[in-house]
């Protein structure tokens, strides 16, 4: 007979955990599984990572949750391993050989390399790949791709904002790029790898992707599944980061206690601030994050806002907590 299992005792969570995803874990399940870790009530992430790519996955906690689309919006950079010579059904690793060509010494001169990244670099369109997550008519393009069933889909147009393009060998001596690439939303780095080796004259896929920052968070700020795994509880927690992490690009606006609550109720506060699209409030007393907006006109108009028990929760769990003034800006 089974012995029963534990019930884990949920609690409110709110801020971001910056994981740096392993390889062979979907977003989802890595996300569940730090849920699981910090025993939290909410949670969500900032986009899927494919389970072939490791790299940086900010994971959203209770009020953090408000905010992850801007993550999902944010440039992405990669670094990734393009094999030369070789072309795959999935332009990655995983899937069957299609077809091998030699790669010439005439297809790797800094000259051609220099023109392939020129014409690579800005606005391009892409084709997605059958093998990803992609919906049509209601089913995932992988599910086609699994039946053997190729359907039509429209380009995509993305923006590569920046690309490195370095010849390497690989350890069994193969040629190989290496690619650099800070990229708009919705980029298939796959589909860019097979691109730029079909433009060579070659063909390439790739062997190796990590994603290296997100939004102007770096991988060297995030923490392993497996580091996690080994601290206790206590230690976990101080890997969570305040909320605000997601808005390091926003403007910062501070209101009063008075002008807070009238903030917090949804309604729009007068001041001399210069038109901004984005825009972080805080309280001042206590210090505190109340949400988003924008300012048009001098007029700071709300747009998300965390709410009064969040507020609270954030303020109680934060060893420099200001209890006594927390009345008055609620």
């Amino acid at each position: 007979m089974n012995a029963p299992r534990t019930r884990v005792q949920r609690r409110p969570v709110h801020g971001v955990l910056l994981l740096d995803k392993p390889l062979g874990w979907s977003s989802n399940d890595a996300l569940q599984k730090v849920k699981w870790l910090l025993r939290a009530e909410k949670a969500g992430h900032t986009g899927t990572l494919d389970p072939l790519a490791s790299g940086v996955l900010p994971l959203c906690f209770g009020a953090a949750t408000k905010f992850s689309q801007l993550q999902l919006e944010a440039p992405k950079t990669y670094e990734a391993i393009a094999l030369l010579g070789v072309t795959t059904t999935t332009a990655d690793a995983e899937g069957e050989v299609i077809e091998q060509r030699e790669v010439t010494a005439d297809m790797l001169t800094p000259e051609r390399i220099a023109a392939v990244r020129q014409q690579f670099t800005g606005p391009i369109r892409q084709v997605p790949p059958m093998h990803s997550a992609l919906k049509k008519d209601g089913k995932a393009l992988y599910e086609y791709a699994r039946a053997g069933i190729e359907v039509e889909r429209p380009a995509r147009d993305v923006t590569i904002l920046a690309l490195a393009i370095e010849p390497i060998q690989t350890e069994a001596g193969q040629p190989a790029l290496r690619l650099i690439v800070q990229c708009s939303k919705g980029t298939y780095i796959r589909t860019l790898g097979e691109d730029i080796g079909h433009a060579l004259g070659c063909g390439a896929h790739l062997t190796f992707l990590r994603r290296i920052d997100t939004g102007g968070i770096s991988v060297d700020r995030c923490v392993t599944l497996a580091d996690l795994e080994a601290m206790d509880e206590d230690e976990r927690m101080q890997q969570v980061q305040p909320v605000q992490t997601l808005l390091a690009q926003h403007t910062s606006v501070t209101l009063d206690s008075d002008n807070a609550g009238r903030f917090l109720s949804g309604l729009r506060r007068r001041g001399q601030w210069p038109d901004a699209d984005a825009v972080a409030v805080f309280g001042d007393a206590p210090r505190a994050l109340l949400g988003v907006g924008h300012i048009k006109a001098g007029e700071l108009v709300p747009d998300r806002l965390l709410s009064p028990i969040e507020i609270q929760q954030i303020l109680e769990s934060s060893p420099r907590a200001e209890r006594g003034t927390l009345e008055t800006t609620l």
